[in-house]
Protein backbone atom coordinates (compact mmCIF):
# COMPACT_ATOMS: atom_id res chain seq x y z
CA UNK A 1 0.00 0.00 0.00
CA UNK A 2 1.15 3.18 -0.95
CA UNK A 3 2.35 6.12 1.41
CA UNK A 4 -0.66 8.25 0.00
CA UNK A 5 -3.17 5.37 0.38
CA UNK A 6 -2.36 4.46 3.74
CA UNK A 7 -2.78 8.59 4.85
CA UNK A 8 -5.92 7.93 2.88
CA UNK A 9 -7.23 4.90 4.85
CA UNK A 10 -6.38 6.60 7.99
CA UNK A 11 -8.09 9.60 7.35
CA UNK A 12 -11.44 7.35 6.25
CA UNK A 13 -11.48 5.92 9.48
CA UNK A 14 -10.70 9.14 11.37
CA UNK A 15 -13.90 10.25 9.58
CA UNK A 16 -15.72 7.53 10.54
CA UNK A 17 -14.62 7.69 14.24
CA UNK A 18 -15.72 11.72 14.36
CA UNK A 19 -19.39 10.71 12.84
CA UNK A 20 -19.88 7.44 15.06
CA UNK A 21 -19.42 9.71 18.31
CA UNK A 22 -21.37 12.83 16.94
CA UNK A 23 -24.57 10.33 16.04
CA UNK A 24 -24.46 8.34 19.39
CA UNK A 25 -24.14 11.69 21.80
CA UNK A 26 -26.93 13.23 19.32
CA UNK A 27 -29.45 9.27 19.61
CA UNK A 28 -29.28 9.86 23.15
CA UNK A 29 -30.85 13.20 22.59
CA UNK A 30 -32.89 12.85 20.28
CA UNK A 31 -34.86 9.75 22.08
CA UNK A 32 -35.18 11.64 25.04
CA UNK A 33 -36.82 14.21 22.75
CA UNK A 34 -38.95 12.15 21.25
CA UNK A 35 -40.62 10.96 24.26
CA UNK A 36 -40.92 14.14 25.70
CA UNK A 37 -42.11 16.11 22.40
CA UNK A 38 -44.51 12.61 22.16
CA UNK A 39 -43.53 12.78 18.33
CA UNK A 40 -42.94 9.45 16.29
CA UNK A 41 -41.40 10.71 13.82
CA UNK A 42 -38.64 11.82 15.89
CA UNK A 43 -38.39 8.37 17.77
CA UNK A 44 -38.51 6.89 14.23
CA UNK A 45 -35.67 8.94 13.30
CA UNK A 46 -34.05 8.60 16.55
CA UNK A 47 -34.04 4.77 15.98
CA UNK A 48 -32.66 4.92 12.46
CA UNK A 49 -29.76 7.37 14.20
CA UNK A 50 -28.97 4.69 16.44
CA UNK A 51 -28.80 2.32 13.92
CA UNK A 52 -26.60 4.39 12.05
CA UNK A 53 -24.85 4.81 15.29
CA UNK A 54 -23.84 1.03 15.43
CA UNK A 55 -23.27 0.46 11.78
CA UNK A 56 -20.39 3.57 11.87
CA UNK A 57 -19.32 1.76 14.95
CA UNK A 58 -19.06 -1.67 12.85
CA UNK A 59 -17.73 0.30 9.95
CA UNK A 60 -14.67 1.99 12.14
CA UNK A 61 -13.95 -1.43 13.76
CA UNK A 62 -14.18 -3.22 10.27
CA UNK A 63 -12.59 -0.18 8.17
CA UNK A 64 -9.40 -1.40 10.00
CA UNK A 65 -9.82 -4.93 10.16
CA UNK A 66 -10.54 -4.91 5.88
CA UNK A 67 -6.91 -3.44 5.56
CA UNK A 68 -5.00 -6.62 7.04
CA UNK A 69 -2.79 -8.02 3.99
CA UNK A 70 -3.71 -11.37 2.91
CA UNK A 71 -1.86 -14.51 5.21
CA UNK A 72 -2.53 -18.17 5.23
CA UNK A 73 -6.03 -17.97 6.89
CA UNK A 74 -7.74 -15.23 4.37
CA UNK A 75 -5.73 -16.18 0.83
CA UNK A 76 -7.35 -12.97 -0.53
CA UNK A 77 -6.95 -9.98 2.16
CA UNK A 78 -9.49 -8.88 5.05
CA UNK A 79 -11.22 -6.61 2.81
CA UNK A 80 -14.43 -8.35 2.46
CA UNK A 81 -14.93 -7.27 6.22
CA UNK A 82 -15.72 -4.17 4.71
CA UNK A 83 -18.20 -5.72 2.95
CA UNK A 84 -19.64 -7.16 6.14
CA UNK A 85 -19.95 -4.05 7.70
CA UNK A 86 -22.77 -2.96 5.31
CA UNK A 87 -24.71 -6.51 5.76
CA UNK A 88 -24.97 -6.06 9.07
CA UNK A 89 -25.60 -2.04 8.55
CA UNK A 90 -28.12 -3.20 6.12
CA UNK A 91 -29.65 -5.53 8.31
CA UNK A 92 -30.20 -3.46 11.66
CA UNK A 93 -31.81 -0.72 9.87
CA UNK A 94 -34.30 -3.03 7.81
CA UNK A 95 -35.09 -4.75 11.29
CA UNK A 96 -35.31 -0.83 13.07
CA UNK A 97 -37.51 0.42 9.86
CA UNK A 98 -40.09 -2.64 10.21
CA UNK A 99 -40.22 -1.74 14.16
CA UNK A 100 -40.95 1.72 13.80
CA UNK A 101 -43.53 0.94 10.95
CA UNK A 102 -45.68 -1.57 13.61
CA UNK A 103 -45.83 1.39 15.73
CA UNK A 104 -46.73 4.18 13.50
CA UNK A 105 -49.47 3.03 11.37
CA UNK A 106 -52.10 2.91 14.61
CA UNK A 107 -51.25 6.10 15.12
CA UNK A 108 -52.25 7.09 11.44
CA UNK A 109 -55.92 5.86 12.84
CA UNK A 110 -55.56 7.63 16.22
CA UNK A 111 -52.95 10.59 16.23
CA UNK A 112 -52.25 11.87 19.38
CA UNK A 113 -50.64 15.94 20.05
CA UNK A 114 -47.33 16.37 19.48
CA UNK A 115 -45.37 19.54 21.08
CA UNK A 116 -43.91 20.84 17.58
CA UNK A 117 -41.89 23.60 19.20
CA UNK A 118 -39.64 20.39 20.45
CA UNK A 119 -39.49 19.11 16.99
CA UNK A 120 -38.43 22.15 15.24
CA UNK A 121 -35.37 23.00 17.48
CA UNK A 122 -34.22 19.07 17.49
CA UNK A 123 -34.72 19.23 13.74
CA UNK A 124 -32.12 22.02 13.61
CA UNK A 125 -30.14 19.98 15.99
CA UNK A 126 -30.55 17.14 13.69
CA UNK A 127 -29.48 18.52 10.09
CA UNK A 128 -26.67 20.55 11.40
CA UNK A 129 -25.66 16.66 13.16
CA UNK A 130 -26.06 14.70 10.30
CA UNK A 131 -24.94 17.56 7.79
CA UNK A 132 -21.40 17.63 9.53
CA UNK A 133 -21.17 13.76 9.40
CA UNK A 134 -22.34 13.27 5.88
CA UNK A 135 -19.42 15.97 4.78
CA UNK A 136 -16.79 13.66 6.52
CA UNK A 137 -17.82 10.64 5.16
CA UNK A 138 -18.24 12.34 1.70
CA UNK A 139 -15.59 10.72 -0.08
CA UNK A 140 -16.05 6.99 0.92
CA UNK A 141 -15.60 4.46 -1.84
CA UNK A 142 -15.97 1.16 -0.66
CA UNK A 143 -19.93 -0.25 -0.24
CA UNK A 144 -19.84 -0.21 3.41
CA UNK A 145 -18.41 3.31 3.35
CA UNK A 146 -21.36 4.22 0.91
CA UNK A 147 -23.57 2.39 2.79
CA UNK A 148 -23.33 4.54 5.79
CA UNK A 149 -23.36 7.69 4.30
CA UNK A 150 -26.31 6.83 2.37
CA UNK A 151 -28.40 6.51 5.59
CA UNK A 152 -26.92 9.70 6.93
CA UNK A 153 -28.09 11.65 4.01
CA UNK A 154 -31.52 10.02 4.56
CA UNK A 155 -31.49 11.22 8.27
CA UNK A 156 -30.34 14.54 6.32
CA UNK A 157 -33.66 15.14 4.67
CA UNK A 158 -35.59 13.37 7.35
CA UNK A 159 -34.97 16.15 9.97
CA UNK A 160 -35.59 18.56 6.50
CA UNK A 161 -38.79 17.16 6.82
CA UNK A 162 -39.09 17.29 10.28
CA UNK A 163 -38.48 20.84 10.02
CA UNK A 164 -41.25 21.58 7.56
CA UNK A 165 -44.01 19.68 9.15
CA UNK A 166 -43.25 21.22 12.81
CA UNK A 167 -43.27 24.71 11.26
CA UNK A 168 -46.79 23.99 9.84
CA UNK A 169 -48.04 22.23 13.13
CA UNK A 170 -46.85 25.72 15.00
CA UNK A 171 -49.42 27.28 12.96
CA UNK A 172 -51.68 24.74 12.53
CA UNK A 173 -53.14 21.70 14.28
CA UNK A 174 -52.79 18.78 11.90
CA UNK A 175 -51.68 15.80 14.32
CA UNK A 176 -51.67 13.30 11.52
CA UNK A 177 -49.09 14.53 9.46
CA UNK A 178 -46.38 13.67 12.57
CA UNK A 179 -47.53 9.96 12.11
CA UNK A 180 -47.51 10.72 8.24
CA UNK A 181 -44.21 11.96 8.00
CA UNK A 182 -42.97 8.91 9.83
CA UNK A 183 -44.28 6.50 7.50
CA UNK A 184 -42.76 8.10 4.41
CA UNK A 185 -39.48 8.54 5.60
CA UNK A 186 -39.49 4.58 6.70
CA UNK A 187 -40.55 3.74 3.53
CA UNK A 188 -38.02 5.40 1.69
CA UNK A 189 -35.61 4.35 3.61
CA UNK A 190 -36.64 0.81 3.70
CA UNK A 191 -36.55 0.88 -0.39
CA UNK A 192 -33.35 2.42 -0.55
CA UNK A 193 -31.47 -0.07 2.01
CA UNK A 194 -33.41 -2.70 0.12
CA UNK A 195 -31.89 -1.90 -2.66
CA UNK A 196 -28.02 -1.72 -1.19
CA UNK A 197 -28.75 -5.16 0.58
CA UNK A 198 -29.27 -6.62 -2.50
CA UNK A 199 -25.70 -5.43 -3.85
CA UNK A 200 -24.19 -6.75 -0.96
CA UNK A 201 -25.46 -10.56 -0.87
CA UNK A 202 -25.00 -10.56 -4.58
CA UNK A 203 -21.16 -9.92 -3.91
CA UNK A 204 -21.37 -12.58 -1.47
CA UNK A 205 -22.50 -14.57 -3.37
CA UNK A 206 -20.22 -13.65 -6.15
CA UNK A 207 -22.08 -12.39 -8.72
CA UNK A 208 -20.63 -11.06 -11.78
CA UNK A 209 -20.72 -7.30 -10.73
CA UNK A 210 -22.58 -4.13 -12.26
CA UNK A 211 -21.82 -3.27 -15.54
CA UNK A 212 -19.58 -6.07 -16.86
CA UNK A 213 -20.91 -8.32 -19.48
CA UNK A 214 -19.31 -11.49 -19.68
CA UNK A 215 -20.22 -12.56 -23.73
CA UNK A 216 -18.79 -8.69 -24.96
CA UNK A 217 -15.41 -9.36 -22.69
CA UNK A 218 -15.03 -12.68 -24.60
CA UNK A 219 -15.65 -10.98 -28.10
CA UNK A 220 -13.32 -7.78 -27.13
CA UNK A 221 -10.49 -10.31 -26.30
CA UNK A 222 -10.68 -12.63 -29.53
CA UNK A 223 -11.40 -9.64 -31.67
CA UNK A 224 -8.63 -7.61 -30.24
CA UNK A 225 -5.91 -10.31 -29.56
CA UNK A 226 -4.71 -14.02 -31.48
CA UNK A 227 -6.57 -15.46 -29.23
CA UNK A 228 -9.33 -18.18 -31.22
CA UNK A 229 -11.77 -18.56 -28.74
CA UNK A 230 -12.30 -17.62 -25.34
CA UNK A 231 -14.37 -20.03 -22.49
CA UNK A 232 -14.79 -20.56 -19.19
CA UNK A 233 -14.67 -17.18 -18.31
CA UNK A 234 -15.79 -16.27 -14.51
CA UNK A 235 -16.08 -12.31 -13.44
CA UNK A 236 -16.41 -11.64 -9.55
CA UNK A 237 -16.11 -8.98 -7.15
CA UNK A 238 -13.99 -9.00 -3.62
CA UNK A 239 -16.13 -6.24 -2.05
CA UNK A 240 -17.32 -4.29 -4.34
CA UNK A 241 -14.19 -2.39 -5.70
CA UNK A 242 -12.22 -4.88 -6.46
CA UNK A 243 -12.86 -7.33 -9.43
CA UNK A 244 -11.86 -10.99 -10.42
CA UNK A 245 -11.59 -12.74 -13.53
CA UNK A 246 -10.75 -15.99 -14.58
CA UNK A 247 -10.47 -17.68 -18.38
CA UNK A 248 -9.60 -19.83 -20.50
CA UNK A 249 -7.48 -19.01 -23.80
CA UNK A 250 -7.74 -21.31 -27.14
CA UNK A 251 -4.58 -20.10 -29.32
CA UNK A 252 -3.02 -21.62 -32.52
CA UNK A 253 -0.62 -24.61 -31.80
CA UNK A 254 2.27 -22.98 -33.15
CA UNK A 255 2.23 -20.41 -31.09
CA UNK A 256 5.55 -19.87 -28.52
CA UNK A 257 6.21 -19.08 -25.23
CA UNK A 258 7.16 -15.42 -25.95
CA UNK A 259 4.24 -14.74 -28.13
CA UNK A 260 2.09 -16.86 -25.17
CA UNK A 261 3.83 -13.84 -23.10
CA UNK A 262 2.65 -11.16 -24.56
CA UNK A 263 -1.02 -12.47 -25.29
CA UNK A 264 -1.48 -12.72 -21.81
CA UNK A 265 -0.01 -9.37 -20.79
CA UNK A 266 -2.40 -7.81 -23.68
CA UNK A 267 -5.49 -9.63 -22.65
CA UNK A 268 -4.91 -7.95 -19.11
CA UNK A 269 -4.48 -4.20 -20.43
CA UNK A 270 -7.91 -5.37 -22.35
CA UNK A 271 -9.84 -6.24 -19.11
CA UNK A 272 -8.35 -3.57 -16.97
CA UNK A 273 -10.15 -1.33 -19.46
CA UNK A 274 -13.00 -2.43 -17.73
CA UNK A 275 -12.20 -2.32 -14.67
CA UNK A 276 -10.88 -5.41 -13.94
CA UNK A 277 -7.36 -5.70 -12.29
CA UNK A 278 -7.08 -9.50 -11.06
CA UNK A 279 -6.66 -11.59 -14.29
CA UNK A 280 -6.17 -14.56 -14.28
CA UNK A 281 -5.68 -16.67 -17.49
CA UNK A 282 -5.34 -20.45 -18.49
CA UNK A 283 -4.42 -21.39 -22.32
CA UNK A 284 -5.04 -24.27 -24.09
CA UNK A 285 -3.99 -24.86 -28.14
CA UNK A 286 -6.50 -25.44 -30.70
CA UNK A 287 -6.02 -29.28 -31.19
CA UNK A 288 -5.93 -29.94 -27.50
CA UNK A 289 -8.38 -32.91 -26.71
CA UNK A 290 -11.47 -30.77 -24.99
CA UNK A 291 -13.59 -31.80 -21.63
CA UNK A 292 -16.04 -30.11 -22.62
CA UNK A 293 -18.77 -29.41 -25.39
CA UNK A 294 -18.27 -25.82 -25.00
CA UNK A 295 -14.67 -25.68 -25.29
CA UNK A 296 -14.86 -23.41 -28.32
CA UNK A 297 -17.21 -21.02 -27.37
Amino acid sequence: MSEHQHEHDHSAVGNIKFAFFLNLSFSIIEIIGGLLTNSMAILSDALHDLGDSISLALSWYLENFSQKKADEDFSYGYARFSLLGALINSLVLILGSFFILSEVIPRLFNPQTVHPEGMLFLAIIGITVNGISVLKLRSGSSLNKEVVSWHLMEDLLGWSAVLVVSIILIFKSIPVLDPLLSLLINIYILYNVISKLKKVLSIFLQGVPGGIDINKLQQKVVKQTEALAVHHTHVWTLEGEKNFLSTHLIVSDQINREEIIALKSKVKSLLAEEGIDHVTVEIEYENEKCESKDCRA
